[in-house]
């Protein structure tokens, strides 16, 4: 998925930036979940915007803590108190990679019992060697990895010109459609580019101003508030760093991020660049599974490390943060570069979760174009028939996705959709018109519900923290959820989680909010996603219950 774009994050926080498909299914209005009327109430009551983001808001709840987390810390103190988990739940998150020896994470990593680590041998005849803890299906055989990677517009512009631009892309779109795509997608990055150095050298100035007027080389956000200065500059400058110190953005976080853009730039729209030798597959044979290597944390692992902590990291230790799900085990699986995901390795990795025992499978990546669409929706199928659940982050684009479509897709090309699949959009801890995330993907066709996704901290490589934004962040939380729902009923397969989940989300209609990427226009929160809602563990671990009590 493309990550949020921190320029868009500056761009909305100063002001300064620049066909439909058949419908979702629409839960009916849950009679066993918690009183609608007083979720109504909860909501309005938690109508008012907050200053900044409390900690483990996400966790929180709308009813007892005025906040619109998902009541996982309520269901605990609750529902679950006194309760154990009747099994392990397997995660697998396809991804770039995940730090497995985090302090958070080390002991909830998947662990393949059948397989010995290290000696060079496929022992449990599943056709992977040495894979331990998941598999890597972007490196290679040596031990090389893909660490950047081209966009798929970017491979097929390639393409085209390899036939003068004219006829057809190797997914069937025109080719002077993806011409324009192409330059369109460079343009706008190079614009992205040439916005965030000038904010850059911004905030350069104003950091100097600030240090100057404290005498100080570093800066807190405690310093910033104490000074008291007339002068209008140093007004300004102090203004503008405890608006950005808000949303979580520091000059070293801009300039990591102008790194960022420079290498999507320079890799990922560079039609002349192809890593895919250090994969040595057959590329073209979509077919073909059984490559790659065992080393699932890569060259960047940060993304990976962040969506798994929010679904697993280790609860109670007394470090770093608490996860959503207890009794559940992560399976790394390595197929998202920086760049556009392929395929042929988003096809292989969804086959190689659910024959290795994966229950969910999370997947917080996306792209605009898909060439070999069949062989995903075929995995995609293969594990519907296992009874695996899919959970899918909606996309970071501020886009309709009747509109503007986004790949994978639970929709198959022959107009049927996958049944197993939860489409998952971003919400805000900012609640009132700002409830849904300003980036999120949106669609009541194409979306079923929204989650927490604006700093969401979780962790990253290095046995450090940080928060980050996005619907990759929304789509864990609702894996973290399913997971433990799983992990105390399970009596419950898939489906019923699934509707379990959709049926219990807390309902915002009424709430009018402002349009992800739009300057303002507002629209009603159930416009947005066919709940019209976000997801909430208490009304779901209490429906699953009292779903359960009756199967038993």
């Amino acid at each position: 998925m493309r990550p949020l774009s921190l320029l868009l994050v500056l761009a909305l926080a100063l002001g300064a930036c620049a066909p439909s498909r058949s419908a979702v299914e629409t839960p009916a209005p849950s009679t066993t979940g918690p009183d609608v009327e007083a979720q109504r109430a909860a909501a309005r009551r938690a109508n008012q915007p907050l200053a900044s983001a409390p900690d483990s808001w996400w966790l929180l709840d709308v009813v007892t803590d005025g906040v619109d987390g998902i009541a996982v810390e309520r269901a605990y103190r609750e529902l679950l108190a006194g309760k154990k988990p009747r099994r392990t739940v397997v995660v697998a998150v396809i991804d770039g990679g995940v730090d497995i020896r985090h302090e958070d994470l080390d002991d909830v990593i998947w662990v393949n019992e059948d397989e010995v680590p290290g000696n060079g041998k496929d022992d449990d005849g599943n056709g992977y060697i040495d894979d331990v803890h998941g598999w890597n299906f972007i490196g290679g055989r040596d031990g090389r990895h893909v660490h950047h990677d081209t966009y798929e517009v970017t491979r097929l512009y390639a393409a085209c010109r390899t036939n003068g631009g004219k006829g057809t892309a190797p997914d069937g779109s025109p080719c002077d459609r993806i011409e324009a795509a192409y330059r369109e997608e460079r343009a706008e990055k190079e614009q992205f580019l040439f916005q965030l150095r000038e904010i850059d050298m911004a905030l350069d100035h104003f950091t100097a101003l600030l240090r100057a007027e404290l005498g100080k080389d570093s800066l807190t956000v405690a310093d910033v508030r104490s000074i008291a200065s007339p002068r209008y500059e140093v007004q300004e400058a102090k203004r503008m760093y405890l608006m950005l110190a808000e949303q979580g953005i520091t000059p070293a976080l801009v300039k990591r991020e102008l790194q960022n853009l420079q290498n999507l730039i320079d890799y990922g729209l560079d039609p002349e660049f192809d890593p895919r030798d250090i994969v040595g597959d057959d590329y073209a044979d979509v077919t073909e599974r059984f490559y790659g290597n065992a080393d699932v944390v890569g060259p960047d692992a940060s993304h990976g490390t962040h969506v798994a902590g929010i679904i697993a990291a280790e609860r109670g230790n007394g470090i770093g943060i608490d996860g959503i799900a207890t009794s559940v085990r992560i399976m790394p699986i390595r197929a998202v570069p920086d760049g556009d995901e392929r395929d042929k390795d988003v096809a292989n990795a969804i086959r190689y979760a659910v024959d290795n025992g994966a229950h969910i499978i999370n997947m917080s990546f996306g792209k605009g174009f898909s060439p070999n669409k069949a062989a995903v929706d075929d995995a995609v199928r293969y594990a519907e028939s296992k009874g695996v659940l899919i959970v899918h982050a909606a996309g970071n684009d501020g886009a309709d996705l009747g509109s503007e479509p986004s790949f994978p897709s639970r929709f198959y090309a022959d107009g049927d959709s996958a049944r197993l699949w939860i489409e998952v959009g971003a919400s805000s801890w900012q609640g009132a018109d700002n409830l849904a995330a300003s980036f999120s993907n949106y669609g009541r066709g194409h979306v079923h519900v929204f989650a927490p996704g604006v700093d969401i901290y979780s962790t990253v490589p290095g046995n450090a923290y940080e928060a980050n934004s996005g619907t990759s962040m929304a789509a864990p939380v609702v894996s973290g959820l399913a997971a433990l729902i799983m992990a105390y009923y399970p009596e419950l397969d898939a489906a019923e989680v699934k509707r379990i989940i959709l049926e219990t989300a807390t309902p915002y209609a009424g709430r009018r909010v402002v349009r992800p990427g739009s300057d303002g226009d507002r629209v009603d929160f159930a416009e947005l996603s066919a709940t019209g809602g976000i997801v909430n563990a208490f009304a779901a671990l209490r429906m699953a219950d009292q779903v359960a009590r009756r199967k038993r």
